[in-house]
């Protein structure tokens, strides 16, 4: 098919990623952003020049966790499919990568010091999560609302997170993960 002068072509869209696969892309970027922090760049004594050390868990051990705890966010999914699973594990996200990229900025903009990971934040977290979201939606897994309600509550766990440290990923991740599980059983007892 040849163009006239003046014609532009058609590109055929997108194909459309399915809510399960995009959620495999959070791990490897995960992966990356870590790379940029730690390998590239040292993350951790920019983030000691202007916040507390409230973390006493190594970087490495940090990207194991949340590597980890996101593949059972992925395999919660995989194995209920619920619309609770979608919820719990987009919440998740919105803490660990969105408002992860809005902290890299944030504190660029805020100290004018360039925050070690974000390039890969931005360039890797919001898209991937932009992706996320975008499958949750087409697969009528969450609502607008319910995704504005996750980005805000994501943004609670991230700070607190920051300001508290490790317990507060273990106490949300044992709570969303109690209540996906929970929720599938009373779906099924219901459905029985």
């Amino acid at each position: 098919m040849a163009c006239k002068i003046g014609e532009t072509a058609r590109r055929p869209p997108l194909p459309r990623l399915p809510f399960q696969t995009a959620l495999l892309l959070a791990p490897l970027a995960y992966a990356i952003h870590h790379g940029e922090e730690h390998l590239l760049f040292n993350f951790r004594e920019w983030r000691l020049r202007y916040f507390p050390d409230n973390n006493a868990l190594s970087t490495e051990a940090v990207l194991v966790v949340l590597s980890g705890v996101t593949l059972v966010y992925l395999l919660l999914h995989a194995t209920l499919r619920t619309r609770v699973t979608a919820c719990a594990a987009i919440l998740f996200l919105m803490a660990t990568q969105v408002h992860n990229a809005l902290f890299h900025l944030g504190g660029t903009i805020a100290f004018s010091d360039f925050s070690p990971g974000l390039i890969t934040a931005l360039l890797l977290y919001v898209p991937v999560n932009l992706l996320i979201a975008r499958s949750a939606l087409q697969e009528g897994l969450v609502t607008k609302v319910q995704l504005a309600l996750l980005f805000l509550g994501g943004g609670a766990l991230f700070w607190a997170f920051e300001f508290v440290g490790p317990p507060v990923l273990l106490v949300t991740t044992a709570a969303t993960w109690l209540w996906a599980v929970g929720s599938a059983f009373r779906t099924a007892r219901r459905a029985a």
